[in-house]
């Protein structure tokens, strides 16, 4: 960034509070908007420090801390993983690669996007199409069996238009969530993003066919003015 682009707001007793973006460079006052809110969100920097890809880990990390879905051992894929933040945190609670030594039963993570993303230590990563109709027996191959469990932060390029935003995030977890439904073994769980919006309410009431507890699922680490929100459903009902 140049100089002169940003300033920082000071509190009375001259402790930084926050800083602000110029409309200098061509820049839009949307993107002057978005620069604004990385450069001020803790999450981001905290990332990081922390050494994680983005921000994303954090949520994965607070829903997992209250609902204890990835254990040591499982067997986790994670569908359209780019840049891969909930990969990382998925690796270290299920012991997998590097972890394996620690004394912790061995797990693994799978990784897939259409998008390719640097490696990952003790994730596999395919660039691969979930909805390639191959993708099933790819993953399961990989994974040594089914999942335990699924993961899908994906979204939709959003259009600007908030409806047609939503509902093309949400055709997009459904189609997740038949995926999920292909290779979860019993007792498994599926976490995915969605929008508030109405027809995410649909699809809760589809997966409680499927699972045993589905809800939804807000962390902290999601921005409180964002129409974000999680699916989490556990204890996968399978059929035969």
């Amino acid at each position: 960034m140049r100089l002169g682009t940003m300033t920082t707001s000071r509190g009375s007793g001259g402790r930084d509070l926050k800083v602000r973006v110029r409309a200098t460079g061509g820049r839009t006052a949307s993107s002057r908007a978005w620069l604004e809110r990385q450069l001020n969100d803790p999450y981001v920097a905290r990332a990081k420090r922390e050494g994680y890809r983005s921000r994303a880990a954090y949520k994965l990390t607070q829903i997992d801390d209250k609902h204890r879905f990835l254990k040591p051992g499982s067997r986790v894929l994670d569908l359209g993983a780019a840049p891969g933040g909930w990969s990382q945190v998925a690796a270290k609670r299920v012991g997998a690669g590097v972890h394996a030594g620690e004394g912790r039963p061995i797990g693994r993570v799978v990784a897939i996007d259409i998008l390719d993303i640097p490696p990952i230590p003790g994730v596999e990563f395919r660039r691969l199409d979930f909805l390639d109709p191959d993708a099933p027996a790819q993953i399961e191959a990989m994974l040594s069996g089914p999942a335990d469990v699924v993961l899908s932060d994906m979204a939709a390029n959003a259009s600007g238009h908030r409806q047609t935003d939503h509902l093309k995030i949400m055709a997009l977890v459904e189609a997740a969530a038949d995926f999920a439904c292909e290779v979860l073994a019993p007792g498994g769980a599926f976490l995915a993003k969605v929008l508030q919006g109405g027809t995410e309410t649909a699809l809760l009431a589809e997966l409680k066919r499927d699972y045993a507890s589905v809800k939804h699922v807000k962390p902290a680490a999601s921005r409180a003015d964002s129409a974000e929100l999680y699916l989490l459903a556990m204890g996968f009902r399978a059929t035969s």
